[in-house]
């Protein structure tokens, strides 16, 4: 009995011993993120080419060069899958191009792949995602719904239209983008959320909808009506030096929305909006539907536009393990800008921003958690366990600005090794706790220590 007695408290001990060592190591997180970029999944697509000439595609601004390249795919699906070509030389498209699996969109160097400027060109409706709330609206320039093994590459353009009739809605959508946020607040149905004729809801010129194994490489894409690359409930997709030279409302170069296992890397952006930004949709529609955004990685970017890199603020379905290294932020409004309001709920988690270059904006970090709503709503976000750290910033016009609700103040934030050489304003705070500063810089003074700004509830 005694001697069971002892080989159980031996037991016991070695196990606590274990359990002690393995807390005890140390986490390299970042190598951890890296693992995960690697094993991201390529699309798988037969190497054989189908060029859109060969359906009959002619150039020029009136030639409709749609029909041959939807031919062009329907064929090469048909054969299971391969790479539709367009050649160098100007070709307009009357409508939207709709991929389907097992497809590269091929866009060759010297070709542009020029949409036209009638908005009823892209109707029927298609299930999209706008903003974060689903909806039947008008289709993307580009679609691929549910959809695997897909591809668009090569060194060629996409080319939206300087002239689009979607360019002259900005002004007009806003009784339309009410009544959605409405119909999702609401629970209505998405099969009636339909928007139409009548209807000014921008699309996107290029959106992945329930896609997985994506890549988009090498291509410029120029004059997107709305958000530019939007992946919306993609599983492993991989954007690499692409171009995005778009600077109408509302373009983000890239959305990467309620989408895991991601890589962006070696991109140029210079946009109307955000650079990229990693969203999961918008209040209720986004917190039933609960599909965060996960395992993002965006690193070795030149990010110039209104802001650099942005979370938010239709972050419904939660946002975590989200990595940015090594990325250039030139000029603009917002180097980072954060956002949520009381309409959301969510929570965005375990965030990693490190070894950045900024020149010159007027906010380096915005956390704004009071973005303004339209539902009144009780819904506060969480932001959390968020660091910044190796920054290397010429000028700044406010450091920090933190601005949180009192239902949920912004917690856990680190900024580590920040050199800022020149800044107006330091920190603008409310309802932040336990923001830490490690040798922080700014111009000759060296900040270190912990910063609290609460409001205090009256007795």
């Amino acid at each position: 009995m005694k001697l069971t007695n002892c080989l159980f408290l031996t037991v016991l001990l070695t196990l606590a011993l274990s359990v002690q060592t393995f807390f005890a190591q140390p986490v390299d997180e970042w190598a951890q993120a890296e693992e995960a970029a690697r094993n991201i999944r390529q699309p798988e697509i037969p190497a054989r080419d189908y060029v859109i000439t060969d359906f009959g595609a002619q150039t020029g601004n009136n030639a409709d060069a749609r029909p041959a390249i939807l031919s062009a795919i329907k064929k090469a699906t048909a054969d299971g899958g391969g790479r539709v070509v367009i050649p160098p030389g100007k070709w307009l498209s009357r409508g939207s191009i709709k991929l389907a699996s097992r497809i590269n969109l091929h866009i060759s160097e010297g070709a542009t792949l020029l949409f036209s400027p009638e908005a009823r060109d892209y109707l029927p409706a298609v299930l999209t995602r706008w903003e974060g709330t689903e909806v039947y609206s008008y289709s993307p320039l580009i679609y691929a719904f549910e959809v695997k093994d897909v591809a668009i590459t090569g060194k060629g353009t996409i080319d939206g239209n300087a002239s689009s009739e979607f360019l002259t809605w900005i002004k007009k959508a806003e009784p339309d983008f009410q009544r959605l946020r409405r119909m999702g607040a609401d629970g209505t149905p998405v099969a009636k959320r339909v928007f139409g004729a009548g209807t000014y809801l921008r699309p996107s010129i290029i959106q992945f909808f329930r896609a997985e194994r994506v890549l988009l490489e090498d291509y410029t894409v120029l004059n997107s009506p709305f958000w530019v690359n939007h992946l919306v409930y993609t599983d492993h997709a991989t954007v690499r030096r692409i171009r995005v030279d778009s600077h109408h409302a509302n373009n983000d170069g890239v959305d990467v929305d309620s989408s895991r296992h991601v890589l962006i890397e070696h991109c140029w952006f210079r946009t109307g909006d955000d650079s990229v930004v990693v969203k999961s949709g918008r209040d209720r529609d986004g917190r039933e539907i609960a599909r965060p955004s996960e395992h993002v990685m965006i690193r070795h970017n030149d990010m110039g536009g209104e802001d650099g890199i942005a979370l938010g603020s239709e972050m419904s379905g939660n946002i975590r393990h989200v990595y940015f290294t090594d990325n250039i932020l030139r000029k603009g409004a917002s180097a980072i800008r954060f956002k949520a309001n009381l309409d959301r709920g969510g929570i965005v988690e375990h965030v990693r921003v490190r070894n950045f270059t900024v020149e010159a904006f007027d906010n380096l970090i915005w956390f704004q958690l009071d973005y303004p709503g339209q539902l009144g709503g009780n819904f506060p976000s969480t932001y959390r366990d968020i660091v910044f750290e190796n920054f290397t910033v010429e000028r700044a016009g406010t450091v920090f600005n933190g601005d949180a609700p009192i239902a949920a103040p912004l917690r856990g934030v680190i900024l580590r090794n920040i050199n800022i050489k020149q800044a107006d304003r330091t920190f603008i705070l409310k309802n932040v706790e336990g923001l830490k500063l490690e040798n922080v810089v700014i111009g000759d003074q060296r900040v270190d220590g912990q910063l609290e700004w609460r409001h205090i509830q009256p007795k």
